[in-house]
């Protein structure tokens, strides 16, 4: 038997507290870094080893399989075998396992199929079948993630009806009737019904609720702060015996409400539960205090929370350098070169280094410094730029139109946006091209003109596709055949806007995914139409042809592999949704401006904008020994330039947390500046010089920037009171925009 002296032996005082209060309720507040993991599992070795209670008599749960592999694995450390009898993994395991145990007292199928994304997406089409749904005019997508949020907060299909104010809610309703109907047909529940048949089944069976009410003697919750509504009431009817139930979370790290997570159940606990004791974990073993009090000045801006003051033994750090990039590429640059010095002169490995955003899109300057300055990185939680879905599609019709006879292009986008060309339809296609040896866009520009010939071919040579979907074919050889015109009298942007706008590709987004999805879809073509208004100053045709090699290049490079130099690993590139939960040595937070972090969907909504400020909270709080705060002065969105202010987190945290760098005037090294600087409009500044007349360039002159070296004017324009130069530079650094105001020019 463990003693509790070896098992309380390396916590602090709270953590102790936390350790050994066993009867009744308990919230325990745990700040980031502090520890609460290691206090979970030296709670329950102190339940079963000093108190006596039977590990069948313990329920733990917690939120990733992840997490509760690695809670097995240091409750193991201290029970050993004994550990394989708790009762312990995430929400859905553990009503899994339930539900099929109880399957004969509830009228369920013990071999029931949990049906995962896509098999919900199917039966969803199904169900809108059967309803009469215009899934043209409610996208099976949009109707599933609100019975999926009903569903979170235990509404039923009935109950759903009655409460349907709109006409988009009545359609839910009759959709959802059916869905659950035809989950009844194929013995299936979904990851929502999971919980929601246990609560059903503890609500409305009294010899099973009994039966584990009385074997759950302690119930302990991880992540409290993430649970929804079904998932609280779950946990609520475990403890209604034995109200032994302890929840763990940190409201200030509550960043999932659009999966339904409901910050109230945190702060609602201690009424819901009378008598409830609260315990404090502050103390953060992760952090330097720096980086705490730059965290915690961003948060307590913050209504819904509980007040903790975060503190680290580990001393002050260094200060929180704060970098004013002039753009998207030179903030991307900067961290580059940055992690680079870092690894060459300390001989820190790559794996020590993340670089986090608010959005998915804004990975790709980083992708392409990062390769151009030979740094291994891994992406995690998304997929590379280059490669996402979204992405490839508009590559896929640009190559297409540079190559009408690139096959994979062509089966790509056929049919995206959706155009009623099936599979059987585009197999009768290339079956016929193949007859004649040609590739199936030959094989397309034969039947337009079968079409539009007055005289008819013999039957054997005739095509074997049907009237509708030869007319659709031929009017999608028309688009390609109007695109490629364009291609031949205009710039990159230009056509690219116009096969926006042709295939009407936004709207298809945002009619295949849910709006954040879609909108996050949306801003990774905004961010190639970036890449591609740098190719403008080529001549039509060339531009296309360049940025496609170019992007070739780039999506084809390989990341370093790991192996035994010191400097091994990767950087990770990460989203801050993502990131929560991990920790490392230097953090780089990127696009600190308005409308990105905080996002400009929470201006208008004061819950929405807490949350923004607990992303941000989250992602500071990653860092262990050095952090980054990284805005850019000007940043292109949809090819335009735009300039946001400096996010307001930013002037949150106090002066003299802040180091303050920034590239000024173009130049790339970093220039100490006052700490009070992001307090102040950038565009306003007393220190920004006019634009003497004789800069003004005309296209075709030669000039010399002392970064990017010798370039040719493609055109020059006015910008309000600065004049905006567009450069062809030789070599990496490819096509520029620069403002005359801060870039150092020299005529050659």
């Amino acid at each position: 038997m463990v003693t509790a002296e070896h098992i309380l032996e390396d916590l602090n005082p709270p953590q102790r507290d936390a350790v050994t209060t066993i009867a009744g309720p308990l919230l325990i507040l745990a700040g980031p870094g502090s520890g609460k993991t290691r206090v979970i599992a030296h709670r329950i070795a102190y339940l079963v080893d000093v108190i006596g209670v039977a590990p069948w008599r313990i329920l733990s749960v917690t939120f990733t399989n992840k997490a509760a592999k690695e809670m097995r694995s240091r409750v193991a450390a201290h029970l050993e075998e004994a550990a394989a009898d708790l009762l312990l993994g995430t929400f859905h395991s553990i009503c899994a396992r339930l539900l099929r145990t109880e399957a004969d007292r509830i009228g369920l199928n013990r071999s029931f199929n949990i049906y995962d994304d896509s098999d919900q997406m199917s039966l969803m089409k199904r169900a809108c079948e059967r309803s009469n749904v215009d899934t043209k005019r409610f996208k099976e997508r949009a109707i599933l993630s609100a019975i999926s949020h009903a569903k979170s907060e235990l509404v039923s299909p009935e109950t759903y009806a009655k409460e349907a104010r709109d006409y988009f809610g009545e359609v839910v309703a009759r959709v959802y009737d059916h869905y659950q109907r035809l989950l009844v047909e194929n013995s299936a529940l979904d990851f929502d019904d999971l919980i929601v048949r246990t609560v059903e089944m503890l609500r409305h069976h009294e010899e099973v609720r009994e039966k584990y009410q009385e074997r759950m003697l302690h119930v302990l919750v991880d992540e409290f702060q993430d649970t929804n509504i079904a998932q609280y009431e779950l946990a609520k009817l475990f403890a209604g015996k034995h109200p032994n139930i302890c929840v763990v979370g940190d409201p200030d790290q509550s960043i999932y409400s659009w999966r339904s997570a409901d910050i109230r159940n945190i702060l609602n606990f201690e009424r819901d539960f009378p008598g409830a004791k609260t315990v404090l974990l502050e103390q953060n073993y992760r952090s330097t205090q720096n980086i705490l009090d730059g965290a915690q000045a961003v948060i307590a801006g913050n209504i819904q929370r509980k007040e903790k003051t975060l503190w680290t033994s580990a001393g002050g750090g260094e200060p929180i350098v704060a970098y004013e990039a002039y753009d998207e590429a030179e903030e991307a640059d900067f961290v580059a070169n940055e992690i680079a010095t870092m690894v060459e002169a300390d001989q820190r490995p790559y794996g020590e280094f993340a670089v986090m955003y608010r959005t998915n899109a804004h990975s790709r300057a980083l992708e392409e410094a990062l390769i151009r300055a030979k740094v291994p990185y891994a992406l995690v939680g998304g997929t590379r730029f280059y490669e996402r879905r979204e992405v490839k599609d508009i590559l896929a019709y640009l190559r297409l139109i540079q190559n009408p006879h690139d096959i994979v292009s062509f089966t790509r986008v056929i049919n995206v946006p959706g155009r009623g060309i099936g599979a059987k339809t585009l197999s009768e296609l290339e079956r016929w091209a193949r007859e004649r040896e040609v590739p199936p866009y030959a094989a397309l520009q034969l039947i337009a003109e079968q079409e539009g010939s007055a005289v008819k071919p013999p039957p054997i040579e005739r095509h074997p596709i049907g009237a509708k979907q030869t007319r659709t074919l031929i009017d999608f050889h028309a688009m390609i055949v109007e695109l490629q015109n364009v291609a031949e009298k205009n710039n990159l942007s230009t056509l690219l806007d116009g096969l926006l706008e042709r295939t009407a590709y936004r709207q298809y987004l945002f009619s295949e995914f849910e709006e954040p999805e879609a909108e996050e879809r949306w801003e990774n073509i905004g961010e190639l139409r970036n890449v591609a208004s740098e190719y403008d100053g080529l001549s039509s045709g060339h531009g296309l042809v360049a940025f496609l090699e170019d992007v070739a290049l780039i999506s084809d490079a390989d990341t370093v592999p790991e192996n035994d130099d010191p400097r091994s690993g990767r950087v990770t590139l990460i989203t801050l949704h993502s990131a929560k939960g991990l920790e490392y040595p230097i953090v780089f937070l990127i696009a600190m401006e308005e409308s990105v972090l905080p996002h400009i969907r929470s201006f208008d909504d004061p819950a929405q904008m807490e949350e923004e400020r607990r992303l941000c909270y989250v992602g500071m709080t990653r860092a262990k020994q050095r952090l980054y705060l990284i805005r850019a002065f000007r940043r292109y969105t949809m090819g335009s330039s735009s300039h946001n202010p400096p996010s307001r987190f930013l002037r949150d945290i106090p002066e003299h947390l802040i180091a303050q760098r920034s590239a000024v005037r173009g130049q790339h090294e970093a220039v100490e500046r006052g700490p009070s600087r992001f307090r102040d409009e950038f565009a306003r500044r007393d220190d920004r010089p006019a634009v003497p007349e004789d800069l003004v360039y005309a296209g075709g002159e030669r000039v010399r920037h002392p970064r990017f070296g010798e370039g040719i004017v493609v055109s020059s324009q006015m910008v309000k009171d600065d004049q905006e130069v567009t450069i062809a530079f030789k070599g990496e650094a490819g096509i520029k925009r620069l403002m005359l105001s801060f870039a150092p020019l020299e005529k050659l």
